[in-house]
């Protein structure tokens, strides 16, 4: 298992951070729907969809909906030329905010509650949609970031959101396997504990430090980057615990198999769902570059 997961990360992590890079946004924007529709297809099982047919449904009407999002909200004009968000992109993505923060409640609070939402395929669809469709959208909110003067600008950005969520994930694995004693939500993931979530949140933020000390921060952005850094990794903790959530109440391991000794797209990306909206708004309303 362990070398099947090495196998595919470095497959996978070149190939991601190369279409980050060199991919033009209307491609990267296609690719990216590609992705959420495949976390789409994975959403099936998580509301009882066993029938594929069903399962393609909700596929096609996620698709539907980004499209009918990439129409209305051009990737070009999601930031003014003085440097805000589109009016549009902001409601969307405090919508996912105000999703994320319903999440949370529902995920400290599992299982109480879970019965009404788990025995309605209609909400747990919605639930899928506000997981979806708002990443899909900060994604291009992040990739277009200044892309008429710099191309690659907001591709930096993203790898900082990489680098906050990955090195969160390493930081709490060691530290958890090495010295993790209490339980974080063991309702609705055992194997999680309060000193690997810290240990996450220390990681990032070291890395982040690292990082801006070989870009030549002021002391200015380091601070504001460090507290950035701490809110997007206690909220990629939510992402991970949303799903796992989930697949609990569904009675499943993983999401898919379409990454040996992964899962599925969702088990790689359910800390990015969470975090991409916070992060986009939080560096459109503070920024520190």
């Amino acid at each position: 298992m362990l070398k099947q997961r090495i196998i595919t990360a470095v497959i996978l992590a070149p190939l991601t951070i190369s279409a980050i890079f060199y991919l033009p946004l209307d491609k990267f924007a296609a690719l990216f729907m590609a992705v959420m529709a495949i976390g789409a297809w994975e959403w099936g099982p998580l509301m009882g969809f066993a029938n594929k047919r069903r399962r393609l449904a909700f596929v096609s009407a996620t698709i539907i909906l980004i499209s009918a999002l990439w129409y209305t909200l051009p990737l070009l004009e999601l930031w003014s030329p003085n440097g805000e968000l589109h009016s549009g992109v902001s409601l969307v993505l405090w919508i996912a905010v105000g999703w994320w923060l319903l999440s949370a409640t529902l995920t400290f609070l599992y299982p109480r509650y879970s019965k009404f939402w788990s025995s309605h395929r209609s909400i747990r669809g919605v639930f899928g949609w506000l997981t979806l469709i708002p990443t899909w959208l900060a994604f291009m909110v992040i990739r277009s970031n200044e892309y008429s003067q710099d191309p690659y600008h907001g591709a930096q950005l993203i790898m900082f959101l990489f680098l906050m969520v990955w090195s969160a994930d390493i930081g709490a694995y060691f530290v958890g396997k090495s010295i993790g004693k209490r339980k974080l939500l063991p309702n609705v993931s055992p194997g999680k504990t309060l000193e690997g979530f810290v240990g996450g949140v220390v990681c990032a933020c070291i890395f982040i430090a690292i990082a801006g000390y070989f870009l030549d921060w002021q002391l200015h952005q380091f601070t504001l980057a460090l507290k950035v850094t701490a809110i997007i990794t206690t909220v990629s903790v939510l992402g991970d615990l949303n799903e796992s959530m989930f697949k609990r109440q569904a009675g499943i391991k993983d999401s898919g198999s379409i990454l040996p000794g992964h899962g599925g797209i969702l088990d790689r990306i359910d800390s990015l769902t969470a975090t991409a909206p916070i992060y986009a708004l939080c560096y459109a309303f503070l920024g520190w570059q």
